[in-house]
C-alpha cells in the first residue's frame, strides 16, 4: 500500500512540474525591441565583410553577431541590383526597376519606413558618407522617378521630419546652384532645423538637426574624413535615444561601394574598416540599452571582389576584382538585440522592411 502511494504521489509531482515548466505564465516573453538601428554597408559583399578578418589588427565587429542570413538581391527588372532599387526595398518593400527612388514599377510613389512611423511618434535619423541625396539615404524620405534627380530630391528633406541628417549635399540645397533658385537651407530653418555646414557640433539640440559637411560625397578615409561617421552616429544615438518611444536609425557606409567601383583595394579596405568601427558603435550602444536591434547589411556586392592568393603563396592575400560594376551574389544580413532570431535565414530585399515594420507595429 505504501509503494502504491509513493507512486501515486510520484506521479503527482511529476505532471505538476511539467505543467509549471509548460505553463503559458512561466513561458519566457520573447522581448521585442524599441528601437532599430539599420547600417548598410553600399557595395558590401561576403568577402568584403571576410576582408575585414584579415586586414583589421583586432578581431572585427562582425563576430560579435550570432543571427546571421542571406539576402537575394535582384531588382524587379534586373537580376543584378543597383543601390536605388536594393534600398527602395529595405525601405518600403516593395521591389523594384534599377534607378527608382521610393517608386514602384508604375513609377507611383510608395510609403517609407520613415514616412510610416514618424506618425507613430517613433525618432528617425540618416546619416551617410555619400551626399544624403544619393540613391541609398534618398529611398528612405524621397519620390523619384530617376535616382539621379538630387534637386528633386534634395526637396523632399526640409519637410521630411526626419529629427537627424548628417552627410554632405549642400550643393542640392544652394539656391545659387538649383535651376529653381529655391534656398533649401533657409526651408529647413522654417521647418524648425538647425543647420550645420561647416564641422559636426560638439552636442545635439533639441531642435531637429541637418549636418551637411561637403558639397556632394564626404572625403575618403585616405583623404582625412577621420572618424566622422563613427562619432556621427554616436551623436545620432545620444540624440535619438531620449524618445520613449523609440528611434530608427539607417547609417550608410558608402564609400565601400566607390571603392568597389574604382577597384581600388585599399580605398575599399579602409572604408570597410571605418564601417566596422561605426558597427561597433551601435552595437555598444544597444548592449547598453537592452531595447536595441541592430542590423547590418548590404544592398548589394561591388566589383566582384575576391580574396586571392598571392602570387602562389596560400598565406598571403591579394584582393582582387572582376568587374567594375555590381555582382548578383547573395550579400550577408547580421542582427543582434531583441528581435534578431527573426533576420535569420535566406529571403528576398523586400522581407527586411516587413520584419522591421513588424517590431514597430
Amino acid at each position: 500500500m505504501k509503494n502504491i502511494v509513493k507512486i501515486v504521489l510520484g506521479i503527482l509531482v511529476i505532471s505538476a512540474v511539467g505543467y509549471r515548466l509548460s505553463s503559458p505564465i512561466n513561458k519566457q516573453k520573447i522581448k521585442k525591441p524599441k528601437n532599430i538601428i539599420l547600417l548598410i554597408g553600399d557595395g558590401m559583399g561576403l568577402s568584403e565583410v571576410s576582408a575585414s578578418y584579415f586586414f583589421k589588427d583586432s578581431v572585427p565587429n562582425f563576430d560579435r553577431f550570432t543571427t546571421i542570413g542571406l539576402i537575394k538581391t535582384s531588382a524587379a527588372d534586373a537580376l543584378v541590383c543597383d543601390s536605388a532599387a536594393s534600398a527602395t526595398a529595405y525601405a518600403s518593400g516593395v521591389a523594384t526597376y534599377n534607378g527608382a527612388i521610393g517608386v514602384d514599377m508604375q513609377k507611383k510613389p510608395v510609403p517609407t519606413i520613415i514616412e510610416k512611423i514618424i506618425p507613430m511618434n517613433i525618432s528617425t535619423g540618416i546619416i551617410s558618407t555619400s551626399s544624403i541625396m544619393h540613391a541609398t539615404p534618398a529611398c528612405f524620405y524621397a519620390h523619384a522617378a530617376s535616382r539621379s534627380s538630387y534637386q528633386d530630391i534634395a526637396a523632399f528633406l526640409p519637410i521630411s521630419k526626419i529629427d537627424f541628417i548628417a552627410g554632405g549635399g549642400t550643393e542640392f540645397l544652394d539656391k545659387n546652384k538649383r535651376e529653381d533658385t529655391r534656398d533649401l537651407f533657409k526651408e529647413f530653418e522654417d521647418n524648425g532645423y538647425e543647420v550645420e555646414t561647416n564641422s559636426l557640433p560638439n552636442t545635439t539640440t533639441d531642435k531637429k538637426q541637418a549636418i551637411f559637411l561637403a558639397e556632394d560625397g564626404m572625403d575618403k578615409i585616405l583623404e582625412g574624413r577621420g572618424d566622422f561617421l563613427p562619432n556621427v552616429t554616436k551623436m545620432a544615438l545620444d540624440k535619438l535615444s531620449k524618445n520613449k518611444d523609440g528611434f530608427f536609425l539607417m547609417v550608410e557606409g558608402a564609400q565601400i561601394d566607390w571603392a568597389g567601383h574604382d577597384n581600388d583595394a585599399n580605398y575599399l579596405i579602409t572604408e570597410l574598416l571605418d564601417f566596422d568601427k561605426t558597427i561597433g558603435v551601435a552595437l555598444d550602444f544597444a548592449t547598453n540599452n537592452g531595447e536595441t536591434l541592430v542590423i547590418v547589411t548590404a544592398d548589394h556586392e561591388t566589383g566582384g571582389f575576391t580574396l586571392s592568393k598571392d602570387n602562389g603563396d596560400y598565406n598571403k592575400i591579394k584582393p582582387t576584382f572582376s568587374t567594375t560594376g555590381h555582382s548578383a551574389t547573395m550579400v550577408p544580413i547580421f542582427a543582434k538585440g531583441p528581435g534578431e532570431e527573426n533576420f535569420g535565414g535566406l529571403y528576398k530585399n523586400t522581407a527586411v522592411f516587413k520584419k522591421m515594420m513588424d517590431i514597430f507595429n
